[in-house]
């Protein structure tokens, strides 16, 4: 059995996988993240593509590395992470009332194989009207400085959105059964690396 590693600082990730009672470990490395230069998918594709080989360049045999990047785009903006509380008020108002895609690239490595698997995750999210009270609220609430988008769909986010049209854990950061899609075919799944004795629920 394969050991797994987590590419990824994203405290949301972590939890994903901790719920389904995986062991794992977490390996973070410093890559320049890119917002421009191509539609969408191809975007969050290089991007966790780039997280992934930096990890598993220095990763033994053994291993499955998983990566992934997360972006909001409405229209043909693209909403990263915001500079300032200031800047998160301005995306809140943008995506006030409107509907935006938030597309994931996701890519796992196989360390023994060298064998490197890459897809992506497109989720449409309809956020209600907000009044500037409640985009107050919740930036001063969440300081969402770390979300693409300025918001969290989780907490106060759930405030925030009428409805989803695709994977909701997408939104969260790390669609799983896309990424489940993605290692079957490298041979495994996410269910062989489950504990029963580790998995949460609400």
């Amino acid at each position: 059995m394969k050991s797994i590693i987590l590419a990824s600082a994203s405290p949301r990730r972590k939890a994903l996988l901790a719920a389904l009672g995986l062991h794992f470990e977490v390996r973070v490395a410093a890559v320049e993240e890119q917002d421009f230069g191509g539609p969408p998918a191809s975007v969050v594709e290089s991007n966790a593509r780039a997280k992934c080989m930096a990890i598993a360049s220095a990763a033994p045999d053994g291993f499955l590395v998983i990566a992934a990047d997360t972006l909001v785009f409405l229209d043909e903006q693209v909403l990263s992470k915001p500079k300032d509380l200031e800047h998160a008020r301005y995306m809140l108002r943008l995506l006030s009332g409107n509907t935006h895609q938030v597309v994931t690239g996701l890519t796992v490595y196989d360390t023994t194989a060298r064998q490197l698997i890459v897809g992506s995750e497109s989720t449409d999210v309809t956020f209600r009207p907000l009044s500037e009270q409640e985009i107050d609220r919740f930036v001063l609430t969440v300081r969402p400085l770390d979300r693409a988008g300025a918001y969290t769909v989780d907490g106060p986010g759930s405030l925030l959105v009428s409805r989803y049209d695709g994977c909701y854990q997408n939104v969260l950061g790390l669609p799983m059964v896309r990424l489940d899609k993605l290692m079957r075919q490298l041979g495994c799944s996410l269910f062989d690396f489950i504990d029963p004795e580790k998995a949460m629920f609400l």
